[in-house]
């Protein structure tokens, strides 16, 4: 059977050569006669596995000493409570930007524990806009700002880091992390689920700098404390491991693609060629302002939406999968991850002309 080009948002793809890998050391890794799956996440084995894994992320994104690397549990998701948890027990008000599903989703979480301020809100516009630096209404006392860099379901990316002098960024890097270069001393905090970029789902990557470490809110369960991960390596309790170690293939696979800068020019020329290919129709449309359009996620509507299901009958059987778009938007929506080959592009633009073709 044939692999298919897969264009979901998440799990996403794993790079072909991650997979086989993975493969053949699925019953014995290195002669240690059993599976990575069954090793004692303490043992030898799996702590040069952990450790090999950390010190390649930390080589791609030149992560600093003073920050520390957790690989943790619970999702992007979990992160929308640990980060309030974890830095406003000296102060309440936090900085939070509003520019898709995610965004909201955070600001959910957030509004339970702290006092809220959004300091930019796109809805208006359906959130196909980022609001400029200059619009962001910042508190200037906040314990942190808050920003999703990438809107997987919307397609919608900010084109600059914000600027928030001396408090701390933090950002949900889930759909766009190791997709470039990342200036990672901008930060107070990059948290990132892994199922689009990173490895399988159930892996949460979480970068974050020293000094905000041991500020939780008084009552926080150990689990949900950074303090408690950081401290113990992120083994306080039984990791991911299998999780941790397929994210490690795929630190490597980069590696050996020539990098996080290497890896930039190849995402931006898959996205670049889709956009051309949706603008120079009449047939297709984006909805996302040109600045703000993502490199990782892009959504495209149809001019006529009763094609929208034969589109996706018909990319189907050409091998092109998971094209639907998420249900609050509609359309479809292709997810080019770094997984994603310039081939899998490539076909997805020869399909849409040929649709148009047939059914414009």
């Amino acid at each position: 059977m044939s692999r298919v080009f897969n264009f979901s948002a998440g799990p996403a793809a794993l790079p072909e050569a991650v997979l086989k890998q993975a493969q053949e050391e699925l019953l014995d890794w290195h002669g240690a006669g059993m599976s990575v799956m069954e090793m004692s996440h303490r043992g030898k084995a799996f702590m040069s596995i952990a450790q090999q894994a950390e010190a390649d992320l930390r080589e791609l994104l030149a992560v600093p000493d003073d920050y520390k690397v957790l690989f943790l549990q619970g999702g992007a998701s979990s992160q929308f409570g640990m980060v309030p948890l974890n830095l406003t027990s000296d102060n309440k008000k936090v900085d939070y930007i509003n520019t898709g599903s995610w965004s909201k989703k955070a600001i959910a979480e957030a509004k339970r524990f702290c006092d809220v301020n959004i300091a930019a809100d796109t809805e208006d516009s359906k959130f196909t806009v980022t609001p400029n630096q200059q619009d962001l209404q910042l508190s200037g006392d906040a314990a942190y700002v808050h920003y999703t860099p990438n809107e997987t379901i919307q397609g919608v990316e900010f084109p600059y880091i914000p600027d928030t002098g001396e408090i701390p960024l933090v950002a949900d890097f889930s759909s766009t992390i190791l997709s470039r270069p990342l200036d990672v001393t901008k930060y107070g905090i990059i948290y990132a689920g892994a199922q689009k970029n990173i490895g399988p789902a159930g892996l949460t990557l979480v970068i974050l700098r020293e000094s905000l470490i041991g500020n939780a809110i008084e009552g926080t369960p150990m689990m949900f404390q950074y303090a408690t991960h950081a401290k113990a390596g992120s083994m306080y309790n039984t990791p991911p491991t299998y999780g941790w170690y397929l994210a490690g293939l795929v630190f490597q696979w980069l590696k050996g693609k020539g990098g996080l800068s290497a890896m930039a020019e190849i995402n931006q020329r898959k996205a670049q060629a889709l956009y051309t290919a949706i603008d120079a129709s009449d047939f297709y449309a984006n909805p996302v302002e040109v600045k703000s359009r993502s490199w990782m996620n892009v959504p495209f509507t149809l001019a006529d939406a009763e094609l929208d299901a034969k589109f996706l009958e018909e990319a189907g059987a050409a091998g092109l999968q998971t094209l639907k778009g998420h249900r609050s938007v509609g359309g479809m929506r292709a997810s080019i991850y770094n997984a994603m080959p310039e081939e899998g592009v490539k076909a997805l633009i020869e399909f849409m002309v040929e649709f148009e073709r047939k059914y414009g």
